[in-house]
């Protein structure tokens, strides 16, 4: 019997409704996806790595201004990187889980996406419940695999599209602090194997501009 094509219409959507939900907000509350964090001040975020050279540096900046981070790593990445993940563990951050190879969500069949997790799992040993998908996209079937995991998904309320070659410091700075608020969720990039080559220089350099834009928006009192 074939199936009516509006069920498989139906079907489709509902597979690919979260998709966009890292760009449109209203949709991202609708499922329940975190875009910020009830947590004192701006929370910055960086996906991708670790990297063996932006990373260190990442670190650094972060301790001379004393403000702490996530890190959604990737699985094969941190095989690749050595002790790094643990560096960034043993400066006081967070690590959530940004997969195992960074390939999107929605092109994964079930079988796939639950060895890409649970190979993420044993890699990252994440320290949060935190989990970004890749591109910030996850499928229905992905979305109900994370959450079962005891994982929760975290998107972001501001981003400073730092994955590409165009980008500069002064850009990156001011788009990732727009109108800054403090329970904001800063997306940035300490890595550039799934973005333009050597992208994370621009994100180096408007780190500091960005994490005292951070430390300003802290609460007082």
């Amino acid at each position: 019997m074939r199936v009516p094509v509006a069920i498989t219409a139906a079907a489709a959507a509902s597979y690919a409704l979260p998709l966009p939900a890292a760009h449109v907000r209203r949709l991202a509350h609708g499922l329940g996806l975190a875009t910020t964090l009830v947590m004192p001040g701006p929370h910055l975020t960086f996906d991708d790595g670790p990297h063996p050279d932006a990373t260190p540096v990442v670190l650094e900046l972060l301790r001379e201004h004393n403000v702490t981070a996530t890190f959604f790593l990737v699985g094969e990445q941190v095989r690749r990187t050595g002790g790094l993940r643990d560096e960034i563990e043993a400066a006081g951050h967070h690590i959530g889980l940004h997969g195992d190879t960074h390939r999107p969500l929605w092109r994964m069949t079930p079988r796939a996406l639950k060895a890409d997790l649970d190979r993420g799992e044993e890699s990252v040993r994440p320290t949060s419940e935190f989990h970004r998908a890749p591109y910030g996209a996850y499928s229905l079937p992905a979305l109900y695999e994370v959450i079962g995991r005891n994982f929760d998904p975290l998107l972001w309320s501001r981003w400073g599209r730092d994955w590409r070659a165009a980008a500069t410091p002064e850009q990156i700075a001011r788009d990732v602090t727009r109108d800054l608020c403090p329970h904001d969720v800063l997306l940035l990039h300490d890595a550039d194997d799934y973005g333009d080559p050597g992208c994370w220089r621009a994100t180096v350099a408007a780190l500091p501009a960005v994490l005292e834009a951070v430390i300003a928006a802290q609460p007082t009192g």
